[in-house]
C-alpha cells in the first residue's frame, strides 16, 4: 500500500523522467532493435519473432524488477523506495492529463495547428493535420479515456495482483502493441502476438475502467445512467475489444458524440467543446480514484 500511494505521489510531483533513464523507453528501444534485426524475415519468422520479441523483453523487464527486490531485501525502506520509482516508471497519470489539457488550451486560445500538433506528439497515431476543432477535441477526449485503461488502470491493477514485476511485464505488452500492433505491412505479422497479447490483457481493466467511468460521472458530476447507456449500446463499435468501452462510457458520460472518420462514432450530441474536455479530465480523475480505493483493500491482501 505505500508502495502504491507513494507511486502515485511521485507521478503527481515529479511528471515523466528524461528518456535516456525512463525504462519505458529502454524496453522500447529493445523492442525497437528486435524489430529491426527481424526485419525482411518470412511471415511465419515475423510471427515467432515477434512473440519472442515480446515475450523475452517482458520477462527480462519483470526479472530485472525481482532481482532488485531480492537484493535490496535486508534495506527494507530502500526497497520500498525503489519499488515505487518503478511502479510510477510503469504508469502515467500526472503526463497524461497535461498532455490532454495543452490540446484543451491549444483550442480555448483559437489554435487548431498547436491543438493537432500536441494530438500527434502526446496522444494519438492517427493523422492529425487535417483534423477539425471538433475532430480534435474528440480525439483527445477518446485518448483520455482509452489511456485511463493503459497508462493507469491496467498497471495499478497488475500490480494489485502481481506487484511491481507484474506491471512491468504488463508495460512491455502494452508498449510493444503501440510500436509494432499494427496491420500495416510487415507489422500484421510482426505484432500480432503482441495486439492479441496486449487485448487479453487489457479485457478485465478495460471493463474495470469502464464501470470506474460511470462511477466518475456520478462523482464528477457527468451522466452515470448516460455513461451506462452508452457503454452497453456503443461499446463494441471499435474494432478493439476494449477501447472502445471507456471511450463509449465517457461519450456518454459527458452527453457528446466521440467520433473517428472511418471508423467508428460513439456516445450522441455535439463534438466535445474545450469546457468539455475539462469535465472529461474530471471524470477521468474520479474514475482513477475509484479505481485506486478499490485496490487498496486489494494489495493489502494479495501483498
Amino acid at each position: 500500500m505505500t508502495v502504491l500511494l507513494l507511486a502515485l505521489v511521485l507521478d503527481l510531483i515529479v511528471g515523466e523522467p528524461p528518456n535516456r533513464w525512463h525504462p519505458v523507453a529502454w524496453a522500447g528501444g529493445t523492442l525497437a532493435a528486435g524489430r529491426r534485426a527481424l526485419a525482411g524475415a518470412a511471415r511465419p519468422a515475423l510471427v515467432l519473432g515477434g512473440a519472442l520479441l515480446v515475450l523475452i523483453v517482458a520477462a527480462l523487464a519483470a526479472g530485472a524488477v525481482l532481482l532488485a527486490e531480492r537484493l535490496l531485501e535486508p534495506w527494507p525502506l530502500a526497497r520500498v523506495v525503489v519499488d515505487a520509482c518503478l511502479l510510477k516508471a510503469a504508469l502515467s497519470v500526472r503526463a497524461l492529463f497535461e498532455a490532454v489539457l495543452r490540446v484543451r488550451a491549444a483550442l480555448t486560445r483559437g489554435d487548431l495547428p498547436g491543438a493537432r500538433a500536441s494530438l500527434g506528439a502526446d496522444l494519438v497515431s492517427r493523422p492529425t493535420d487535417q483534423l477539425s476543432a471538433e475532430l480534435a477535441g474528440s480525439a483527445a477526449v477518446e485518448s483520455l479515456a482509452e489511456n485511463l485503461t493503459d497508462s493507469l488502470i491496467a498497471p495499478l491493477l497488475f500490480f494489485a495482483v502481481g506487484g511491481v514485476a507484474a506491471a512491468w511485464a504488463y508495460r512491455v505488452v502494452n508498449t510493444a502493441d503501440a510500436m509494432i500492433g499494427y496491420r500495416a505491412g510487415e507489422l500484421e505479422y510482426l505484432g500480432k502476438a503482441a495486439a492479441r497479447l496486449d487485448d487479453a490483457l487489457n479485457w478485465v481493466p478495460a471493463r474495470l475502467g469502464a464501470w470506474a467511468i460511470v462511477a466518475g460521472a456520478a462523482i464528477a458530476g457527468g451522466s452515470a445512467r448516460g455513461a451506462w447507456r452508452a457503454l452497453g449500446r456503443d461499446a463494441g463499435r471499435t474494432a478493439s475489444p476494449n477501447a472502445g468501452r471507456t471511450m463509449a462510457a465517457m461519450a456518454g458520460a459527458l452527453g457528446v458524440t466521440l467520433t473517428k472518420p472511418g471508423h467508428y462514432t460513439l456516445g450522441e450530441g455535439m463534438a466535445p467543446d474545450p469546457p468539455t474536455i475539462g469535465r472529461a479530465c474530471r471524470i477521468a480523475a474520479a474514475a482513477l480514484a475509484v479505481v485506486i480505493v478499490l485496490a487498496l483493500p486489494v494489495v493489502r491482501v494479495l501483498r
